[in-house]
C-alpha cells in the first residue's frame, strides 16, 4: 500500500477555501446577479404605494379594498418564502431562484393587463408568491463570501434594495402622471426577466453541494472561483464541516496519548479509531438525511432546543421590521397627501387622493445613509447592538409625529425614521442566515421572512386604515410599540455572529456558537 503525500493528508472546508481565495471578480458577478433579484423585489414592493391610490379612484374602491391590494402580495410572499426555502434546501439554490424569477416576471407582466379588481388581486398575489424567493438569493450570495468581511458585503448586497426603491419612485414620478399605473406595473416586471436570461451562467453553492455529498462538483465550483479571482485553492482534499470536526477530534485525541502508550493502550486506541469510523459513517448518513428533509422536519429542526430561542426571537424581529418598514413607506404617501391633514373615509371614497411623488422620492434616498451607517457598524459594533440601537432611535424620530407637524418637518422625521429602519432591516438579513446551519439555512431565513410578510400584510389593514379613519395618533402609537418590542427582542438573541464561520450542521453550529 502506497504512502500518502502531505497534500493528500491535508484537508480544507468550503469556508477555508473561500477565505483563502478572498473576495474577487467571481463574487462581484454573483453580487450583480443576486442584486438584480433584490432590485426586482424592491420595485415590486415600492409600487404598492402608488398602485393602490390609482386604482382606488378608477374602480371606486373602499379603503379596505385598496389595502387588500397590498395585503395579497404579502400573503403570497408568506407562502412563497417558506416554500422556496424548502425547495432551495432540498434541490439547490439555483432551482429555488429560477422558479421564483419565472413566477414573478410572468405574474408582474400579467397584472399590468388586469381588466378588473379581482384579477389584479390574483396576479399580485402570484407576484408575492414569486417575491418570497428573495431569501434564497440572499443565502446563495452569503455562501460565497469570506467570513472576515461577510457583514460588509451583505450590506452592499442590501444596497440593491435601495436602488430598487429609488428607481421605482423615480419611474412612478415620470410614468404615473403621463401613462398611468399599468405602464408602471409592466416596467417593474423587467428586472426579474433579466434573472431568467442570465440563469444559465449561475453556479450552485459549493457549500450546498458539499452538504449533499457532491464534493467533486463543489470542488469544480471552487476551482472556477479560484481561476476567475486569479488565486489558488488550499492544498489537500475538500471535506465537509462535519468531516473536518471528526478529524480535529481524532487528532486531539491521538496527540494527547501519543507520548505514553503501552501495547494494551494501543489496542484500545485501535478500537477507538474503529469506533470513530463507525461514528463518521453514521454521522454522514444523518447529515445527508437532514439535507433532504421535508417541510415539517425542517420546521421542527428550527424549533429544536438548539435553535428555538434564536428562531422565535428572529420571527419577532422580522415581523417588527416589515411592519415598520412598509408602514413608513405607506405613511409617506398618507401623511403627505397634498393637504397634510386628515381626510375621512367618506370623503376619500370615490375621490382621487393626491400623491406627492417628490416626497416619496426624497424619503427613499434615506436608505443610502442608512446603508452607509449599517456598513460602518455591522462589523464593528456587531449585529445585535447595531439593530437594537437603531430600533430605539427610530422610536425617537416618530414621537413628534404623534402630534400634527408641518409638512417639511413630517418629511424630515420620516426621513430619519427610514434611515434607522433601513439599518435594522439590512443587519437582520445579515444575521439571520448566519445563525442557521446550511441544511436549513434558506428554510430558516424563508420562514422568518414569511413571518415578516405577515407584518407587512397586517400593516396596511391596521395601521394605514387607522390613518384613513383619522386616527393618526393611534396608528403611530402602534408603530412605536412594535418597534420598541423589536428592539428589546434583539437584546435577547443568544449569541453574536460577527466574525464567526458558517456551520453545516447543528453539531458544528453548537461548536461555533459556544
Amino acid at each position: 500500500m502506497g504512502i500518502k503525500s502531505d497534500d493528500e493528508k491535508q484537508t480544507y472546508t468550503v469556508d477555508e477555501a473561500i477565505v483563502t481565495m478572498g473576495f474577487g471578480k467571481f463574487q462581484l458577478c454573483v453580487l450583480a446577479y443576486a442584486g438584480m433579484g433584490w432590485i426586482s423585489e424592491a420595485m415590486e414592493m415600492m409600487l404598492l404605494s402608488f398602485v393602490g391610490p390609482a386604482v382606488q379612484s378608477l374602480w371606486h374602491l373602499s379603503p379596505n379594498q385598496e389595502s387588500l391590494i397590498t395585503s395579497v402580495v404579502f400573503a403570497g410572499m408568506l407562502v412563497g418564502a417558506y416554500s422556496w426555502g424548502i425547495v432551495s434546501d432540498n434541490f439547490g439554490r439555483r432551482k429555488g431562484f429560477l422558479i421564483t424569477a419565472i413566477v414573478t416576471s410572468a405574474a408582474g407582466l400579467l397584472s399590468a393587463f388586469a381588466p378588473n379588481y379581482y384579477l389584479l388581486l390574483f396576479f399580485r398575489c402570484l407576484v408575492g408568491l414569486g417575491l418570497g424567493g428573495g431569501p434564497v438569493l440572499a443565502s446563495w450570495f452569503l455562501e460565497f463570501i469570506p467570513a472576515p468581511n461577510r457583514g460588509f458585503w451583505m450590506v452592499i448586497f442590501q444596497t440593491f434594495w435601495t436602488v430598487g426603491t429609488i428607481l421605482e419612485a423615480g419611474i412612478a414620478w415620470l410614468v404615473m402622471p403621463r401613462l398611468g399605473w399599468r405602464w408602471l406595473l409592466g416596467l417593474s416586471a423587467f428586472p426579474s426577466s433579466l434573472l431568467l436570461l442570465l440563469y444559465s451562467v449561475t453556479p450552485e453553492s459549493p457549500r450546498y453541494l458539499c452538504l449533499k455529498g457532491r464534493t467533486a462538483e463543489a470542488r469544480h465550483v471552487l476551482e472556477k472561483i479560484a481561476k476567475i479571482n486569479g488565486t489558488k485553492l488550499p492544498s489537500g482534499n475538500l471535506v465537509s464541516d462535519w468531516e473536518h470536526e471528526l478529524q480535529n477530534k481524532s487528532l486531539l485525541s491521538s496527540s494527547s496519548n501519543e507520548d505514553d502508550t503501552t501495547p494494551t493502550e494501543m489496542e484500545r486506541d485501535e478500537d477507538s479509531i474503529s469506533e470513530a469510523k463507525e461514528m463518521k459513517s453514521e454521522d454522514s448518513t444523518s447529515t445527508l438525511a437532514n439535507s433532504n428533509m421535508g417541510g415539517i422536519t425542517a420546521l421542527l429542526m428550527l424549533l429544536s432546543p438548539e435553535l428555538i430561542k434564536s428562531t422565535l426571537l428572529l420571527w419577532l424581529v422580522f415581523f417588527g421590521n416589515a411592519f415598520s418598514y412598509y408602514g413608513l413607506v405607506l405613511l409617506t404617501t398618507e401623511l403627505n397627501n397634498g393637504q397634510n391633514k386628515c381626510v375621512s373615509n367618506e370623503l376619500q371614497s370615490g375621490k382621487s387622493r393626491d400623491i406627492n411623488y417628490g416626497d416619496v422620492f426624497i424619503t427613499s434616498f434615506a436608505e443610502f445613509p442608512g446603508l452607509l451607517l449599517a456598513a460602518a457598524v455591522v462589523d464593528r459594533l456587531g449585529r445585535k447592538l447595531s439593530m437594537s440601537s437603531m430600533f430605539f432611535c427610530c422610536c425617537i424620530f416618530l414621537v413628534p409625529l404623534l402630534f400634527q407637524q408641518p409638512k417639511g418637518l413630517t418629511t424630515g422625521l420620516l426621513f430619519g425614521a427610514r434611515i434607522c429602519i433601513t439599518v435594522t432591516f439590512t443587519v437582520v438579513y445579515v444575521y439571520a442566515p448566519e445563525i442557521y446551519p446550511t441544511s436549513v439555512r434558506t428554510t430558516g431565513v424563508g420562514v422568518a421572512s414569511s413571518i415578516g410578510r405577515i407584518g407587512g400584510m397586517v400593516c396596511p389593514l391596521v395601521a394605514v386604515a387607522l390613518v384613513h379613519g383619522c386616527h393618526q395618533t393611534a396608528a403611530l402609537i402602534l408603530f412605536e410599540l412594535v418597534i420598541l418590542l423589536s428592539g428589546i427582542s434583539v437584546l435577547f438573541f443568544p449569541f453574536e455572529t460577527m466574525g464567526r464561520g458558517l456551520s453545516d450542521s447543528l453539531s458544528s453550529s453548537k461548536l461555533i456558537n459556544t
